[in-house]
């Protein structure tokens, strides 16, 4: 345990497997990581992202990513495994608890990966135009996801670091109808040509609150692998794009700087994986 409270810390071991964690921030549960096999994905959100990772380019194929969020670097970890001659920066703001990550799950030696204490507004501000191929958005203080990230601002500022064909992934919470996914898609429909919204049929359905994956570029996204990939899980995600897409839009207005909120938290106080 790092630190007691509603932004306390701990490392639950999986009893399965041997050197495999699951890492717990106040009530959410915020990454898994099994240093053994960095593949193995056991979330099923993490898997999606990782799906458009797998859907933009071959296994191998070097890419420079951002990471908004960092906890224990799932994504970072399976990209470094995957893609070994990858560059990437990820911005957590928790100092003490990149340490602590650091220290029971450490690393591998020349993975790529540079971690900067900074928050992802402040930190994606200073990157150069063009400086990433892909930035990956799954930041949240305790369950909710802060206002700062989901504005018409922040996604300016998104568009200017991605290179041209870049791809924007953002992980969200919420369930239907979507009254704050919708903004927060309207505001990525607003800044890029191309997005989609991916989610389990039982979240699209209003039935259950979830996690919800948004894929936004300046160039056509690869829409039929990714449909494939997240459609033939064990769990599987529908990815919305197009006409469903506009329905979603309808009537919803992006957040900005002015007016942005936090994403909305689990209901009854629930647990959550964020």
């Amino acid at each position: 345990m790092l630190r007691a409270g509603d932004d306390g810390a701990v490392l639950i071991p999986d009893r399965a497997y041997p050197n495999a964690f699951t890492l717990r921030v106040g009530r959410t549960d915020q990454s898994y990581v099994d240093l053994d096999d960095p593949r193995r994905l056991e979330f099923d959100y993490v898997q999606r992202i990782a799906d458009v990772l797998d859907s933009l380019a071959p296994e191998g194929q070097r890419l420079r990513l951002v990471h908004i969020g960092g906890a224990a670097m799932t994504v970072p970890r399976y990209v470094a495994t995957t893609r070994p001659q990858s560059a990437q920066v990820v911005f957590e703001p928790d100092a003490e608890l990149t340490a602590f990550v650091r220290t029971h799950l450490p690393l591998p030696r020349h993975s790529g990966i540079k971690v900067r204490e900074a928050d992802g507004r402040s930190g994606v501000g200073e990157l150069r135009d063009g400086f990433a191929d892909v930035i990956v958005l799954d930041a949240f203080v305790g369950a909710r996801v802060p206002a700062e990230l989901t504005s018409l601002e922040f996604w300016a500022e998104a568009r200017r670091t991605l290179a041209p064909g870049g791809v924007l992934v953002v992980n969200v919470t919420d369930r239907g109808p979507f009254g704050y996914a919708r903004r927060v898609l309207a505001g990525l429909a607003a800044t890029f040509t191309d997005v989609a919204f991916c989610a389990e049929p039982a979240t699209i359905k209003g039935r259950r609150f979830g996690n919800i994956i948004l894929v936004a570029a300046n160039a056509p996204l690869p829409l039929e692998e990714l449909a494939q990939r997240a459609g033939s899980s064990p769990y599987p995600y529908r990815v919305l794009h197009g006409g469903r897409v506009a329905q979603l839009l309808a009537h919803a207005s992006p957040f900005t700087d002015e007016d942005g909120e936090l994403s909305p938290p689990p209901p009854g106080g629930l647990a959550f994986f964020g």
